[in-house]
C-alpha cells in the first residue's frame, strides 16, 4: 500500500513541477527552465542530505551520476522529439515506454508479485496512454525520427529509476545530488553552446517564442493550445533557442525554479519508494505523471481535460488500487 502510495505521490509532484515548468517556458526557454530547475534542484538535495545522513560511496555516486546522463539525455530527446510532433503520439509513447522498461527489467530479474499485480499492470498502461493524450484537430502521421527519439527517450527515463534502484539502501539522498549535479552542468554547458551560436549567427530575439516546448518532464498540457503550433524545422528550433538564451531570465525566474524543487522532491519520494517498495510497481505508477500536470492546468488554467483523459484517470486509479490489494 504505501508504495502505490509513494508512487503516485511522485507522479502527483511530477506532474506539478511540469505545470510549473511549462508556464515558465512560456515566459523564457525550455533549456533554461531545465538548466534552473537542475540548479534549485541540488541545492535542495544538498540541504537534505544535511538533514537525512547518506554515507557517501563510489556506487552511489556513480549509479547517480549516470542516471544524470541519461536524464539529460532523455530531456534533450524529449523536447526534439516534441518539435516535431505530433504530441498526441510521441508523448503518451514516452511515458508508456518509460513505465515498459523498468517494469520489463524487474521481471526479468526475478520480481514476484501476487497474480492480480499483472492485470494491474496492463490496466495502468492504458492509463499511461490515454492520460498522457494530447487531443489533436486533425490527424499528423508520426515521423520515422520523432518516433525514434519518443522512444529512445521512454528507455532513457525508465534507465533513471533502474539506476536509482541500483544505489546502495544507506546512501541516502547522495545518488540524487549526484544526478542533479551531473544534469545541471550538462544543461549549463549547453546553454553556452547554444549562446555561442545565437551569438555568431547573429539570431533575432524575434524568433524566441518558436524555443517554448514544454515543462521540464516532459508533459506538453500545462502548453495549452501553443502546444498545437506548427513544429519548427530543426535548424529553426536550434536558432530560436539560442535566440531565446540572449533574453531576460526575469519572466520565468520563480516558476523555473518552483519546477526545479517540485521535481527534486518527486525524486526524493520516488527514491523513497523504490527502497521501500518495488521497482516495477513505483514506475508504471510514476509514469502517471502527466496526470498532475493535466488536473492542475484544469484548476488554475480553465484547460478542458478530454473524455479520453477521464477515462486515463479512473483506469490509473483502479489499477492503483489492483497493485495495493496485489
Amino acid at each position: 500500500m504505501l508504495t502505490v502510495v509513494l508512487g503516485l505521490g511522485g507522479a502527483l509532484v511530477y506532474g506539478a513541477a511540469d505545470f510549473l515548468g511549462g508556464l515558465a517556458a512560456r515566459r523564457i526557454s525550455a533549456l533554461r527552465v531545465t538548466a534552473l530547475g537542475a540548479l534549485s534542484g541540488v541545492v535542495l538535495l544538498v540541504v537534505g542530505t544535511l538533514l537525512v545522513p547518506g554515507r557517501w560511496s563510489p556506487e552511489a555516486v556513480l549509479w547517480g551520476g549516470i542516471s544524470g546522463v541519461t536524464g539529460a539525455a532523455a530531456i534533450a530527446l524529449l523536447y526534439a522529439c516534441l518539435a516535431i510532433g505530433p504530441m498526441s503520439i510521441l508523448s503518451p509513447l514516452t511515458a508508456v515506454t518509460s513505465a515498459i522498461v523498468p517494469l520489463t527489467w524487474g521481471l526479468v530479474t526475478g520480481t514476484e508479485l501476487g497474480a492480480i499485480a499483472y492485470p494491474a499492470f496492463g490496466l495502468a498502461l492504458v492509463a499511461v496512454v490515454l492520460v498522457g493524450f494530447v487531443p489533436a484537430k486533425e490527424a499528423v502521421r508520426p515521423t520515422l525520427a520523432g518516433l525514434i527519439m519518443a522512444t529512445v527517450s521512454g528507455v532513457l527515463i525508465g534507465a533513471f529509476y533502474i539506476l536509482v534502484d541500483q544505489t546502495p539502501d544507506d546512501s541516502g539522498l547522495v545518488p540524487l545530488v549526484a544526478n542533479r549535479t551531473v544534469n545541471a552542468t550538462i544543461m549549463i554547458t549547453l546553454i553556452v553552446v547554444l549562446a555561442v551560436i545565437a551569438g555568431r549567427r547573429h539570431v533575432r530575439a524575434a524568433d524566441a517564442p518558436l524555443a517554448v516546448l514544454d515543462g521540464a518532464h516532459g508533459a506538453p498540457h500545462a502548453l495549452g493550445a501553443e502546444a498545437a503550433a506548427p513544429a519548427p524545422s530543426r535548424d529553426g528550433l536550434l536558432r530560436a533557442s539560442a535566440a531565446a538564451l540572449r533574453g531576460g531570465w526575469r519572466g520565468g525566474f520563480w516558476l523555473a525554479v518552483g519546477c526545479g524543487v517540485l521535481d527534486a522532491l518527486a525524486n526524493v519520494v520516488v527514491l523513497v519508494g523504490l527502497r521501500v517498495g518495488d521497482l516495477t510497481i513505483v514506475s508504471v505508477l510514476t509514469a502517471l505523471y502527466p496526470a498532475g500536470t493535466i488536473l492542475l492546468a484544469a484548476i488554475v488554467l480553465r484547460e478542458r481535460i478530454a473524455r479520453l483523459q477521464w477515462v486515463g484517470l479512473v483506469l490509473a486509479l483502479a489499477a492503483s488500487a489492483m497493485l495495493a490489494a496485489a
